[in-house]
């Protein structure tokens, strides 16, 4: 089903499905067009809406145009950045960005440290770039996008949902998330604006010593300093997190080393309420997310 529906949106660019690039949130295709290639995305149902889609196109165009290594909308051959399908879904085409996945979710790096490092202070730089150049842009009428700010991330309705609920967790497991709820509504300040929000290690392409960033799908308004938290939330685990840590920080611009590991917290946790509406019951990730948050909530909580 989903690949008639693509076979239907690529016509829409005039364009050929080459390949499956993911299905996840999004299902995305790689789509060849006589200009050449271009990543199609079919919308998750019910999860942005279509002011929310356009408006996450309009920002990606403009900071493409700025010169950020973003991916820019391609309007379909109707002239459109968002068609709607015959069943309703949303689709949209975006630019091509050469470049290798950063890393994957729970495997190691395997670059040497120094290249590792490198990157991230490359994609501490492009982060800061971003927001600096968002920061200048005079957003459309009936711009909209999710909000990470306090009520997004540890307010009594988080955006993706009241982790310390999770039914998964253990009693001693949610009562460390109670405390990690409470203690970062205290902590979390800072500069707010858009925000890409999911700073994933396969969402950093790497081209030679470049970075790129794609899938805007969870961008909003938030806390700055939150993008550089989803970074590290997945190097935890590195034997050099703190080496990372510093490079990413450094590219940045920033020395708030608490804060900006109590963001790391609020992204770990932000996690674990992700899990709930979208994976099984018996999806050992749920155990993985909620280990991470509260061993994460121990250092941070401690510290």
């Amino acid at each position: 089903m989903t690949a008639g529906l693509a076979a239907e949106a690529a016509a829409h660019w005039g364009g050929r499905l080459t390949r499956l690039l993911r299905d996840r949130e999004n299902v995305v295709y790689e789509m060849a067009l006589p200009v050449g290639r271009a990543a199609l995305r079919l919308h998750r149902v019910g999860y942005q809406s279509a002011a929310s889609i356009g408006s996450e196109l309009w920002w990606c165009d403009a900071m493409a145009r700025a010169g950020l290594a973003v991916p820019a909308a391609m309007p379909s051959l109707e002239g459109e950045v968002l068609v709607i399908l015959s069943n309703g879904r949303h689709a949209s085409a975006i630019q091509w960005l050469e470049g290798e996945a950063l890393g994957e979710a729970g495997v190691p790096f395997a670059r040497p440290l120094a290249q590792t490092m490198d990157l991230h202070h490359a994609l501490g730089v492009l982060l800061a770039r971003l927001h600096r150049a968002t920061d200048v842009l005079s957003l459309p009428e009936g711009f909209i996008r999710p909000h990470w700010d306090l009520d997004g991330l540890v307010g009594e309705a988080p955006f993706w949902g009241r982790f310390w609920d999770h039914p998964v967790a253990t009693v001693d497991q949610r009562a460390v998330l109670f405390r990690a709820r409470d203690a970062l509504r205290e902590r979390l300040s800072g500069d707010q604006g858009l925000i890409h929000a999911d700073v994933l290690r396969e969402n950093v392409l790497v081209d030679g010593q470049a970075v790129a960033l794609i899938d805007f799908d969870d961008s909003g308004f938030g806390f700055r300093l939150y993008d550089l938290g989803t970074v590290l939330s997945q190097n935890l685990y590195e034997p050099a997190y703190p080496a990372i840590r510093d490079a990413l920080m450094a590219g940045y611009g920033t020395t708030d080393t608490a804060l900006v590991e109590a963001f790391t917290l609020a992204r770990t946790c932000a996690s674990v309420g992700w899990t709930m509406p979208r994976l099984g019951a018996d999806d050992p990730i749920h155990r993985s997310h909620l280990a991470r948050a509260v061993r994460w909530a121990e250092v941070v909580l401690t510290a």
